[in-house]
């Protein structure tokens, strides 16, 4: 079996007629772009598959194109309640980062940016991956003096990172207000300029492209309502489709880990909760990078289309609705109107919610489980987005080899037995 590279991710694999390139495109062309194949295709289930990832989100469908490409597992079914991305992934701001102060966060998510930077070449596919920066407000002595550890942190491990004086985040951003009468005063920042956003649909089309042409069966509206195994080993799921038989089985349902984990009868240690965000009406770019408020939970980006996307911080309510609590994001308007006074014009049009599991130390599950051929990726909080191709292709690692790399041994569920456990919350003031 081979053995993945995981400073680089994926090889490269060769399409045949479905790539595109130039040559497809003026092909296209001569028939109005009416001739283009199907993304992929909508597969019925079979009866028996090697390997079966339950979430067709985006880190289900990276975990079974890399086990497809590195691993030449192809027999692979994603199951998805609903539609493809129409989860979180679908949900979520779309912010790429890997300036974390732990060791093991900066591992998975370093590991996870070295393959946004080439996601697009691999899978063939344009997932709009935007290296604008991130940068890193404080608002306190005390954040500041924490923001300076913390940095020093991340450049130890490799990973840049820059300090910023308030002078210099207004000549970065110049409609930031650094008034210092303000509630939220700007005393300064750090910036990843290899951070970013990417856009959030397309990285889900674009694994199951690329998933579905390596064979990969991508069943949707299939929902699983049991797990069978033959004593302590899977043996099959049961689904509204009917029952498939396979040995391993990949739970990658963020939002309702527990629901699947109770079907095992296992007890995840993680919470789900609400994660807002709200967007405002497009105007012209105004803003090319992203700025994040630990003290104040905001955090504000403009898309493509021009709007200014605001998310907030998860909701104190343990909850399956997808609309949250109306104070969050009253609370994070009014602190980003406070940075940013021109959005105070602007109008905002739709709000939603997204369901995210969160662990006890803001960490998240990359782990067999006691019952053989079952493993679980869960618990990314607000921060499962960024970390989607190197999630993935760990996960996929821990499946084909039954063992976690080293990248992954960190978030077994075995750390909260020992309690070495990974408390980015604590250390960096962040949920995820």
């Amino acid at each position: 079996m081979a053995k993945p590279d995981l400073d680089r991710g994926s090889k490269a694999f060769t399409r045949g007629s479905k790539r595109y390139s130039i040559f497809s495109l003026t092909k296209n062309a001569g028939s109005y772009h009416q001739e283009w194949q199907q993304a992929w295709r909508h597969a019925e289930p079979k009866t028996t598959y090697d390997a079966v990832i339950i979430g067709g989100g985006g880190h289900g469908l990276a975990t079974a194109y890399y086990l497809a490409n590195i691993y030449g597992i192809t027999n692979i079914a994603v199951i998805e309640k609903g539609w493809l991305g129409g989860g979180n992934t679908g949900r979520n701001t779309t912010i790429i980062r890997s300036n974390y102060m732990w060791d093991e966060s900066a591992a998975i998510y370093e590991h996870a940016l070295k393959l946004w930077e080439g996601l697009s070449q691999d899978l063939n596919f344009n997932v709009m991956f935007s290296q604008r920066g991130v940068l890193t407000l404080s608002h306190s002595e005390h954040e500041l003096k924490e923001m300076s550890r913390r940095v020093h942190a991340i450049r130890l491990n490799g990973i840049d990172s820059d300090m910023l004086s308030p002078e210099a985040i207004k000549k970065l951003v110049p409609l930031i207000n650094i008034d210092p009468n303000i509630r939220h005063p700007v005393l300064g920042g750090f910036l990843q300029k290899r951070a970013g956003t990417a856009r959030h649909d397309a990285v889900a089309w674009g694994y199951a492209r690329a998933a579905d042409d390596l064979g990969v069966d991508i069943i949707q509206n299939c929902e699983v309502t049991g797990l069978r195994r033959n004593g302590n080993k899977i043996t099959g799921i049961e689904t509204t489709k009917g029952n498939i038989k396979t040995r391993k089985v990949g739970c990658v349902v963020a939002g309702h880990s527990s629901v699947l984990a109770d079907m095992a009868n296992i007890r995840l240690p993680i919470a789900s909760r609400p994660l807002q965000a709200i967007v405002s009406e497009p105007i012209k770019p105004v803003l090319d990078t992203v700025i994040m408020s630990n003290a104040v939970h905001m955090y504000i980006s403009q898309s493509d289309k021009g709007e200014m996307v605001l998310g907030a911080g998860v909701d104190k309510y343990n909850s399956y609705a997808q609309t949250g609590s109306w104070p969050v994001p009253e609370h994070m308007v009014a602190a980003a109107v406070d940075l940013f006074p021109f959005l105070s014009q602007l109008r905002m049009l739709r709000q939603w919610g997204g369901i995210v599991d969160t662990c006890p130390d803001a960490s998240p599950i990359i782990s067999k489980t006691e019952i053989k051929g079952l493993y679980f990726n869960c618990g990314w909080g607000t921060g499962g987005f960024k970390a989607t191709p190197g999630s993935g292709h760990v996960f996929a690692d821990l499946i084909a080899n039954d063992r976690p790399n080293t990248i992954a041994l960190p978030y077994s569920l075995k750390r909260f037995e020992t309690g070495y456990l990974i408390d980015e919350h604590g250390a960096a003031g962040v949920a995820h």
